[in-house]
């Protein structure tokens, strides 16, 4: 019989392998973009359409999933949506057109709308109090894995055996983490429960949606969380790899390099900012200061007109590393809802995320093709993506959003994990 240690432990290395097939599905478009644009025709608009349709499908998931989550437990419904996954990695493989791209990657979206909120759902029971954010830490930081494998390997695979041949290997991977998910997770609490004297209907969890949504603090922390998480996943995602393509010129290899860093900046940035509010006592102002480092970070890309190859690539990393934050966020987010109303409560609050993060490639999309088009002053060269002063515009107004939500958010409550008179930190 296994120990609770290694029971716990068994269920944070599980909800990474999940957590990795969602963010590798993420940001799997941004290290070969430039060959998509040139085998599938795509126009900028359509660019951002395909970046974004992960994050719209995730969106119009979330209040479902969260209802479910709540109703049917995370393990059966992660298995189930895993099926969705899988059909539309093979569906990517198998695209001929920017709009049959943007439909498979809807469904790769909505295949892997629980893997996250499942994740914070099972931590959340599994582990509390200030703990909490640390369990959290693991798993995201773990999650970056996901990332890593969406740079530089799959760039190598994209020359050797060709991005469909990828997509193809990506459904297979994803099939196997729903496999094992599925097989070595065996119950949503971390011991038996009783079970209730009648089960809640689906018609009552619907019935703890208003009170999640008037719950104090949350629109705060919804100001914050609708923009963090889009920019670093905009930047990742989808506009790095042409950037350094355009901009300072990186072949594919060259670009999953640079993409590789940026990703063991999130994941060692997660494990740092992890512990910090136990020892500081406080989660409002380590997002405040994490934001403000991360708008100065991206107003430096937006207003050096030439940055040095150097100094580009370490401020990309840098954004990485800063925006880790968010899981502080998420734990600031997790302590506004009672367990009863956890499902419910945190895919609302990760319904902000999605949504920035589905429509910041579409917005920044617009913007690089509003200073792209022909008679454009600058506009593209012969073989580039976009034009330098784009992607300037881009990072522009993306630290302009995230400075808003981070002064909505500053205006709320803290947080802090354990009682003010106990901190060590006040």
């Amino acid at each position: 019989m296994s120990t609770p240690s290694t029971s716990r432990l068994r269920l944070v290395v599980l909800l990474s392998v999940i957590t990795i097939v969602s963010q590798f599905h993420r940001s799997s478009l941004s290290v070969i973009a430039p060959e998509l644009v040139r085998d599938l025709s795509l126009t900028p608009q359509m660019l951002g359409l395909a970046g974004g349709a992960f994050f719209l499908a995730l969106a119009v998931a979330q209040i479902p999933i969260g209802v479910l989550l709540d109703w049917m437990g995370p393990r059966r419904l992660v298995a189930a949506l895993t099926v969705l996954a899988v059909i539309g990695s093979l569906a990517c493989a198998a695209a001929d057109s920017g709009t049959t791209l943007v439909l498979a990657r809807l469904l790769v979206g909505l295949g892997c709308g629980a893997y996250f909120m499942g994740a914070v759902l099972m931590c959340s029971r599994w582990f509390t109090g200030a703990r909490l954010a640390s369990a959290l830490s693991w798993v995201f930081a773990l999650s970056q894995i996901g990332n890593l494998l969406a740079s530089s390997p799959l760039a190598a695979a994209s020359e050797s055996i060709g991005w469909r041949w990828a997509f193809v290997l990506a459904a297979a991977g994803t099939a196997a983490a729903g496999i094992a998910f599925w097989t070595l997770v065996r119950s949503d609490h971390p011991a038996p429960v009783p079970a209730p004297a009648a089960p809640p209907t689906l018609r009552q969890t619907l019935r703890g949606l208003p009170e999640v949504l008037r719950t104090p603090g949350l629109p705060n922390v919804l100001a914050v969380h609708t923009f963090v998480y889009a920019c670093v996943a905009t930047v990742l995602g989808l506009w790095a790899g042409p950037y350094l393509h355009d901009v300072h010129r990186m072949d594919a290899l060259a670009r999953g390099h640079v993409l590789a860093a940026m990703t063991l900046a999130q994941f060692f940035g997660m494990l740092a900012f992890g512990p910090l509010d136990a020892w500081f006592n406080t989660r409002k102002w380590i997002v405040v200061t994490g934001g403000t480092a991360t708008v100065a970070v991206l107003a430096a890309l937006a207003l050096i007109p030439a940055p040095p190859t150097g100094l580009a690539v370490g401020l990309l990393i840098a954004l990485c590393g800063i925006t880790s934050y968010a899981v502080t966020v998420v734990a600031h987010g997790r302590s506004l809802f009672p367990d009863r109303l956890l499902g419910r409560g945190m895919t609302t609050l990760n319904l902000a995320q999605v949504l920035g993060a589905g429509a910041m490639p579409l917005v920044t999309g617009a913007v690089a093709a509003a200073l792209s088009g022909p008679g454009v002053a600058g506009s593209v060269a012969a073989g580039d993506t976009f034009p330098p002063h784009a992607y300037r515009a881009i990072f522009a107004v993306m630290g302009a959003l995230l400075a808003a939500g981070l002064a909505v958010y500053a205006r709320g409550p803290d947080a802090r994990p354990r009682p003010a008179a106990s901190g060590r930190r006040q």
